[in-house]
């Protein structure tokens, strides 16, 4: 399992000791890796009273143009800083460069914790 808590190892490379076993909040769970499909959604509960929706596929963003906001399908990922491969597999993350029907924008949005993709239009130069 994944641990949401504090380092095992200091700031100068010591290990910290272990004072209590991991809480139930500092469990991680495994990441959405939203891809480029028809739209499916999974709500899942978090911390306090709260959800988040994970998109696990969608074809619809969110895109800014000049400060007005249309939809546009998403037609593939073009580049991913995250990981070279998310290109390849067609995964949506923050920072991703998607190619839309109005250009290549840039995800401004966690589509695996809000459920939604928002771009900005990115100005080839």
């Amino acid at each position: 399992m994944q641990d949401q808590g504090r380092s095992k190892r200091k700031r100068t490379g010591g290990r910290r000791r272990r004072s209590h076993k991991k809480t139930r909040h500092q469990l991680g769970r495994q990441p959405a890796e939203t891809t480029v499909g028809e739209p499916r959604f999974q709500i899942v509960d978090s911390r306090g009273d709260d959800r988040k929706v994970r998109a696990l596929s969608t074809n619809v963003a969110q895109v800014a143009i000049d400060g007005e906001v249309t939809e546009a399908e998403i037609e593939n990922v073009v580049e991913n800083p995250a990981n070279v491969n998310y290109v390849r597999r067609n995964i949506i993350t923050k920072g991703a460069i998607i190619e839309t029907t109005e250009g290549e924008a840039r995800v401004t949005s966690r589509p695996g914790q809000t459920g939604q993709v928002n771009a900005v239009l990115v100005d080839d130069e």
